[in-house]
């Protein structure tokens, strides 16, 4: 039955072009973004997914901007740490090699002293330069934190987040401190490795005693020093994998991402070229649709 009012071969052609132009639209945004599910709407599981894990990896890329500052100032300290103790020609070194050669009889213990003395400043010149970022661990001061917590790692199991982090006790590292219970400038027995002075001693036995004592001094500081330089070490390498690590751990989530909402552009552009075709054939049947019912006015003729 041909009918004016009622077109059921436009109504199916229409239905069916506003499928294929409805398909288009998707398959065009999805090659314009890059996603197959780039809102909520497309896939709310997998939006919401892959939502948290772009949070994730925004924390994580937090990290690792930390553990960049963190191992400068770590650095910074164990660089300086390392001068200290120094070897023939500075610092702690040649400091017990000068006490070592004022025990010869008869030397001239002044000059010994001038070079002792530079010794001296120049370490503590070291410490007090050992600034990152206004960071000192080795030269401290009343407003410098007990324990330090370098941030390592970030992670999240449901909906709970957890951080990790190395923590270190700033007294390990420290050679100078306001309060004078650094390695070097703790005094004991009426002296400390900053305030060593020779220049008054003698060839007698009381005087080579304290020279033995200056000397038995410096390298306990030798050790002390070492021994903290190491831990910095060790906390240097312990960044260097941590920084590593997270880095991989980014690419594994953006990976991750990527295979729940990226699109396939092969695909992709194989549909956009049938849905093309499929728009052009449906214009083409909305308008024999359309035109049938002119041969109704045949009729009336």
């Amino acid at each position: 039955m041909s009918s004016l009012l009622t077109n059921s071969t436009a109504m199916t052609a229409l239905q069916t072009l506003r499928s294929v132009s409805s398909q288009l639209a998707t398959t065009q945004t999805r090659i314009s973004t890059g996603q197959r599910v780039s809102t909520a709407s497309d896939n709310a599981a997998y939006w919401s997914i892959a939502t948290s894990m772009r949070a994730d990896n925004a924390a994580l890329s937090a990290v690792s901007d930390s553990l960049g500052l963190s191992a400068a100032t770590v650095d910074t300290e164990y660089t300086a740490l390392t001068s200290v103790v120094g070897d023939s020609t500075g610092g702690l070194t040649k400091l017990q090699s000068l006490l070592v050669e004022a025990k010869t009889a008869g030397i001239d213990r002044t000059k010994i002293q001038a070079d002792v003395t530079q010794i001296q400043q120049q370490m503590q010149g070291t410490a007090a330069a050992a600034t990152f970022n206004g960071v000192n661990w080795l030269s401290t001061t009343t407003a410098t934190p007990a324990t330090v917590d370098l941030v390592s790692s970030y992670s999240r199991v449901g909906s709970t987040p957890t951080t990790g982090s190395i923590t270190l006790t700033t007294a390990n590292y420290a050679l100078y401190s306001s309060s004078t219970t650094g390695i070097l400038d703790t005094v004991s027995g009426g002296a400390s490795v900053n305030t060593i002075d020779i220049s008054t001693l003698t060839d007698s036995a009381a005087d080579q005693t304290t020279l033995d004592g200056y000397i038995a001094k410096v390298t306990s500081a030798i050790n002390s020093v070492a021994s903290a330089a190491a831990n910095l070490g060790a906390v240097k390498n312990r960044i260097s994998t941590n920084t590593d690590f997270v880095k991989s751990l980014m690419d594994s989530v953006t990976r991750g991402i990527g295979q729940l909402v990226d699109a396939d552009m092969n695909q992709e552009s194989t549909r956009l070229s049938a849905l093309q075709v499929q728009q052009q054939l449906g214009v083409q049947a909305l308008s024999i649709a359309n035109s049938s019912s002119q041969s109704i006015l045949s009729l009336f003729r």
